[in-house]
C-alpha cells in the first residue's frame, strides 16, 4: 500500500496547482479520490497475474508504483533503513496527437529516495521528477526496467539457482544505494487474488501484490563514507485508478519480517473522523510463503504513543499488534522517532523494530511502516 502523490493534473513540478514540496502538504482525501476516475480503467474483477510482465508497467491505468524497503547491516555492524519509490501517472486517458516532438508524453514519473541512518540518527529524502519522454524516465517489462533519470530499477542476471537477480540504484549528493536483490518467497497476491478494494465504492481498488522477502547485498554511501551492507527489502506493486472515497482520510500501512520466517503486510485506512474503515486488510505470509488473507475483524492495531512534527501534525509512533488467529501479539517502533518525508504530500516513512510473542515463543523482527494523512 502507498501513496499517491498526484502531480498526475501538471505536467512536471513546476504546473500551478501542484503540491507544493517546500511546504509539505497532506491532501490524500483530494489526491486519491474517484473523481475523474471514470475516464480510465478501473479495477473492478480479479485478473490473472502474469510473471514477470507484471513486474513492468500498466500504462492504461491511472496510477502505479514500483515501492521498496528494506533494513541494512553494515560490515562494522552500522545499520540503515531505505526507501526507493517509483511512481508512474497518466495525465489524460487519451493519446495525445502526435506533434513529433521527442519531449512528447502522455505520462509523469516521480520519485522518492529516502535513507535512515540509525547510528547518526539521521533521515535523509531527495525527489526527483521527470516525464516520460526522450529516455528521462520510463518503464520496460521485457527485460525489466525502471527508471527515473540515473535511479532504475532493473533485471541483472541470475543467481546461482538460476532465480533473476535485482538491481536498485539510486544516487544523490549525500546518499546513494547500489543493491542486489534475489527473492526469498514467491509472490504474493493480496486482497482478493490481487485485488484490492479500498472502499465500498466499485472500482476504488488497486491490483497489488508483494514480494515480502528479497535478500539484499550491495553499498551504501552517507556523504563520502561507503559499506558494504546486506539485509533483507520489501517489494509492494500497485496500479489502478482511483482508491479512496470522500469519507477516507488516509492509512497506516504496516510491512514487517519475523524472525520466525512469517511476515505481516496489514494496512488500517482510516475515516475522516479518525475511525477504522471497513476496508482495512492485509495478508499474513507464513515461513514457507503461503498466503492468508486478513480482514479488519482479524487484527487489532493499538497506537501506544505519538511524535509531534514540528512542521505540524501529530503522528502515531508505537503500536500494540495483535492477530487471535494466528496466536501473535508484537510491539512496533520506529528506529528514529523523524522519518517524515517532505515532498509533493508530508507523510510519515520509515523503519521500524519488532517484539513479541508468537504462538506462545518469543519473536522479534524489522520492518517499515507508512503513515498518511496525519500532516496539517
Amino acid at each position: 500500500m502507498l501513496l499517491l502523490i498526484c502531480a498526475c493534473e501538471a505536467d512536471v513540478a513546476d504546473q500551478p496547482g501542484t503540491p507544493d514540496s517546500r511546504a509539505g502538504s497532506s491532501r490524500l482525501s483530494e489526491l486519491l479520490r474517484s473523481d475523474g476516475a471514470e475516464a480510465f480503467p478501473r479495477v473492478t474483477d480479479p485478473r490473472e497475474f502474469r510473471f514477470p510482465a507484471d513486474h513492468g508497467p500498466h500504462d492504461e491505468y491511472r496510477n502505479e508504483w514500483w515501492y521498496f524497503t528494506g533494513n541494512l547491516d553494515g560490515e562494522d555492524g552500522r545499520r540503515f533503513g531505505f526507501e526507493l519509490t517509483i511512481f508512474r501517472f497518466l495525465l489524460a486517458p487519451e493519446e495525445n496527437r502526435d506533434t513529433g516532438s521527442a519531449w512528447q508524453s502522455n505520462q509523469v514519473y516521480i520519485g522518492h529516495f529516502a535513507l535512515t541512518d540509525v547510528a547518526q540518527k539521521q533521515f535523509h529524502v531527495v525527489q526527483r521528477y521527470s516525464r516520460g519522454s526522450a529516455g528521462l524516465a520510463g518503464a520496460e517489462s521485457e527485460p525489466f526496467r525502471i527508471w527515473l533519470d540515473d535511479w532504475s530499477i532493473s533485471e541483472d542476471g541470475a543467481g546461482p539457482a538460476g532465480q533473476p537477480v535485482w538491481r536498485l540504484r539510486a544516487n544523490d549528493t549525500d546518499i546513494a544505494v547500489d543493491l542486489n536483490f534475489v527473492a526469498e518467497k514467491p509472490v504474493v497476491l493480496n486482497g482478493d487474488n490481487g485485488l484490492s478494494q479500498k472502499s465500498a465504492e466499485v472500482g476504488n481498488a488497486s491490483y497489488y501484490y508483494s514480494i515480502p522477502r528479497l535478500r539484499t547485498s550491495g553499498t551504501v554511501r552517507v556523504r563520502e563514507e561507503m559499506h558494504s551492507v546486506g539485509g533483507t527489502t520489501w517489494l509492494d506493486r500497485e496500479w489502478g485508478s482511483s482508491a479512496l472515497a470522500r469519507d477516507q482520510q488516509g492509512w497506516d500501512w504496516f510491512a514487517l519480517q519475523l524472525s520466525d520466517g512469517s511476515d505481516l503486510m496489514f494496512y488500517t485506512l482510516r475515516g475522516q473522523d479518525g475511525s477504522t474503515h471497513p476496508n482495512s486488510s492485509g495478508t499474513w505470509i507464513d515461513a514457507a510463503g503461503n498466503a492468508h488473507h486478513l480482514t479488519r475483524k482479524d487484527v487489532v492495531v493499538e497506537v501506544k504513543d505519538y511524535w509531534d512534527s514540528e512542521r505540524g501534525g501529530r503522528y502515531p509512533s508505537a503500536w500494540e499488534i495483535r492477530i487471535p488467529l494466528k496466536n501473535v501479539a508484537i510491539s512496533v517502533v520506529p528506529v528514529l522517532e523523524d522519518q517524515e518525508l517532505i515532498t509533493n504530500v508530508r507523510y510519515w516513512e520509515g523503519a521500524v523494530d519488532v517484539s513479541g510473542d508468537a504462538a506462545g515463543q518469543p519473536i522479534h523482527g524489522r520492518g517499515y511502516v507508512e503513515l498518511t494523512g496525519y500532516a496539517n
